[in-house]
C-alpha cells in the first residue's frame, strides 16, 4: 500500500491509514480478536418513562443490537476463519448499565466465567454511571480485560434535543472525567449526518471528543434511517449524505483531525438490509471501507495530520 513510501504514517497502523481498533487488539492480545454482540436483556431510562419515551429517534426496536446472538453461535462461525482468535463479549443491546449494582454484576461475571471470553465492552449512557456502577466497572477493570461504550452522538444541545437524547453534554462531561480518573477505557460514538448539522458541526463534534483526557478510541457512525425508529415516521425520506463519494469526504476530515493515538472502532453504520430505509448504499459496508481507504491513499492523508 502506498502509506508504507511515507515515514510521517505510525507504524502502528499496520496497513491502514488510520489506528483501527483491530490493529490494537492484535498487538495488545497477540493476535485476532472479535467481539461478540450479546444481549444482556436491558432496557433503557430513554424507553421506560425515567428520562423519554420511545428512545433516541434513531434507535431502533431492538436498542442497536440487531447483529446480536448465542456467543457459541458467533464463535463457531468466526472460528471457521479466525481458528486461534481470541473473543470479547460485548453488552451491546439499549443501556448496559442500567439496573441495579447486584445485577450487573452478576451479569458481567457470568459472562466472564465463560473461558472463551478475553474481557467486556459494554455500551451504555453516561447518565447510568452512577458510583455504585463506576466502583463495579473500577473493580472488574482491575482483573480483566474491559472498555465502557458511550452513545454521545454529537456535542451540539439542540441537536440532542431533536433525537432525544434525553442527557445534556454537561453529563457526558462528568461520565467521561470519572471513567477516566478510575483508568477505565472508553469508546464515544459519533453519528454523521444527522438532521440539521453542518459539516462544520460534525467537525465540532469529532475536535470536542478528541480532546478528552483518557480517551480510548472512536465510533463514526453513518445515520441509517431503519424500520422500527422514530426517525421511520419523522424522516422516512431524509437522505443524510447524497452518495457514498460525499460520507467518504466527511469521513476523511474527520480522520485527519483525529490524533494518531486515539482508535478507531468504526467509520459508517451497516444495519440490516431488511430494516434499512435511507440511505440505501449504506449496506455496502466494504464498499464503503474501501473508497475511504482509497481517498486516504490518493490525497496522501491519513488519521492525525491536521490534528496539532
Amino acid at each position: 500500500m502506498s502509506q508504507i513510501f511515507n515515514e510521517k504514517i505510525p507504524s502502528f497502523f499496520g496497513d491502514k491509514r488510520f489506528y483501527s481498533a483491530d490493529a490494537w487488539l492484535k498487538n495488545y492480545f497477540g493476535q485476532k480478536t472479535i467481539k461478540l454482540s450479546i444481549d444482556g436483556g436491558f432496557t433503557c431510562p430513554n424507553r421506560d418513562g425515567t428520562k423519554g419515551i420511545g428512545g433516541c429517534t434513531f434507535c431502533s426496536d431492538t436498542g442497536s443490537g440487531e447483529f446480536a446472538s448465542s456467543i457459541d453461535e458467533q464463535i463457531e462461525l468466526y472460528k471457521k476463519k479466525w481458528p486461534n482468535a481470541k473473543y470479547l463479549a460485548y453488552f451491546q443491546n439499549h443501556t448496559n448499565t442500567y439496573a441495579g449494582v447486584d445485577v450487573l454484576e452478576h451479569k458481567y461475571y457470568d459472562i466472564l466465567s465463560n473461558e472463551k471470553i478475553e474481557g467486556l465492552v459494554i455500551g451504555t449512557r453516561p447518565d447510568c454511571l452512577s458510583e455504585d456502577v463506576l466502583n463495579l466497572l473500577e473493580r472488574i477493570n482491575k482483573t480483566h480485560f474491559l472498555w465502557v461504550e458511550l452513545g454521545l452522538q454529537t456535542i451540539h444541545q439542540k441537536t440532542a434535543e431533536n433525537i432525544n437524547r434525553c442527557y445534556d453534554l454537561e453529563c457526558f462531561d462528568n461520565a467521561v472525567s470519572e471513567l477516566a480518573k478510575r483508568n477505565i477505557k472508553f469508546v464515544v460514538h459519533l453519528i454523521l449526518g444527522l438532521p440539521g448539522e453542518t459539516e462544520e458541526m460534525i467537525l465540532e463534534s469529532v475536535k470536542y471528543v478528541s480532546s478528552i483526557k483518557g480517551l480510548f478510541g472512536i465510533k463514526l457512525h453513518l445515520l441509517n434511517i431503519v424500520k422500527g425508529s422514530t426517525m421511520e415516521t419523522t424522516h422516512r425520506d431524509y437522505m443524510p449524505f447524497d452518495s457514498i463519494d460525499s460520507y467518504v469526504n466527511i469521513v476523511v476530515k474527520c480522520l485527519e483531525i483525529i490524533p494518531s493515538s486515539i482508535t478507531i472502532h468504526r467509520l459508517t453504520g451497516d444495519a440490516p438490509r431488511p430494516i434499512l430505509i435511507n440511505p440505501p448504499w449504506s449496506f455496502n459496508k466494504r464498499t464503503i471501507l474501501n473508497r475511504i481507504n482509497e481517498q486516504l491513499s490518493l490525497r496522501d492523508t491519513w488519521q492525525g495530520k491536521k490534528s496539532e
